[in-house]
């Protein structure tokens, strides 16, 4: 019987092709006035994104995420956020019809 992967896992050959359309990330401090090296490290962008992907599939809140295995709800919205303003989902959605 096959390994059953959750449908909010985003697969590799699909990370392959959505990892260089990512905008890049400005540092912390910058975005919130923190000293450099201040605060947790920022989840890596495809554990976000998969959180994306999860609240998309399941309809949930922010807050209804699995914070253990994803991310804690604000980091996701902020980097929802961030990724909304830098035109980051158009270009996926442009990205992966091609």
């Amino acid at each position: 019987m096959a390994k059953r992967v959750e449908s909010w896992v985003v697969a590799d050959d699909v990370w392959e092709r959505v990892e260089p359309l990512m905008p890049l990330r400005l540092a912390a401090h910058r975005v919130s006035g923190r000293k450099p090296g201040a605060g947790r490290p920022p989840k890596p962008a495809r554990q976000v994104l998969e959180a994306v992907v999860h609240g998309l599939r399941t309809g949930g809140q922010w807050k209804a995420l699995p914070k253990e295995r994803l991310a804690s709800a604000s980091a996701i919205h902020q980097r929802f956020l961030e990724w909304a303003a830098a035109g980051f989902f158009d270009a996926l959605w442009k990205g992966l019809a091609e």
